[in-house]
């Protein structure tokens, strides 16, 4: 908005209004250009200014620092709102990156941290072991009954561990909710920390949570917490 400051009329508009027209503006495809806010509106301020030295009182005039300090509270919330405009499209971005970032994984198999994953045919978990032990692998179902308990051998580092469903009885589970724990003890005897990671293949994207949600064996992860990529499972339980 555009107000000459040598008009007579001392009625003046506030910063960012207009009479009978609207704040924003639409384009043709349906976006709503930057609202038109002080800003904009240098020249509203100086007839603000004229105005109020046209009305100032003559017996108490205002002094050459109070002006100086209006001109600088004014140009102070103009940059104040310039920035809130750039970081509002950083935000925007942000959000562009991390939608597209979390629509890579999908149908990629992966890894994250938990113990608790969702059995259909297979359930494939990843065993990180500080050193060389013979772990005990339990599996539980949601129930807390046990479905799985065994042995297995881990190497220092990584190993996943594939469960095809069949008890320690050979009794076949059924699809559901399952969790492993892993045991095992150090050179000396003393318990070994073995953590779990879920390995499983991310089937979808919730692109309207923020940030987006990978879903991977029924469960929803951010993608911070994929700890890596992975090619699938190397051994299988017997």
């Amino acid at each position: 908005m555009a107000v000459d400051a040598t008009m007579p009329t001392p009625v003046v508009s506030a910063p960012g209004t207009s009479n009978g027209t609207s704040s924003g503006s639409s384009t043709g495809s349906g976006l709503t250009t930057s609202s038109q806010g002080i800003a904009d509106n240098f020249q509203t301020f100086l007839t603000l200014l004229t105005t109020q030295l046209k009305n100032q009182n003559p017996l108490d005039p205002l002094d050459t620092n109070q002006f100086t300090q209006q001109l600088v509270q004014f140009a102070g919330v103009e940059q104040q709102l310039k920035s809130n405009d750039q970081l509002k499209q950083l935000i925007a971005i942000e959000k562009s990156a991390q939608s597209t970032q979390a629509l890579v994984y999908v149908g990629n198999t992966v890894a994250v941290d938990g113990s608790k994953t969702q059995f259909n045919k297979s359930a494939t978990w990843n065993l990180v072991s500080p050193q060389a032990t013979s772990a005990t692998i339990t599996i539980t179902s949601a129930t807390g009954q046990t479905a799985y308990s065994g042995n297995f051998n881990l190497n220092q580092g990584n190993a996943s561990f594939v469960w095809d469903g069949k008890g320690t009885d050979g009794t076949q589970w059924p699809a559901g909710t399952y969790t492993l724990t892993a045991t095992g003890k150090d050179s000396k005897g003393n318990p070994l920390a073995i953590s779990t990671e879920i390995q499983g293949v991310v089937d979808s994207v919730d692109l309207t949570a923020t940030p987006p949600l990978l879903s991977i064996g029924g469960q929803t992860y951010t993608t911070d917490k994929i700890k890596r990529v992975v090619r699938g499972a190397t051994s299988s339980s017997s």
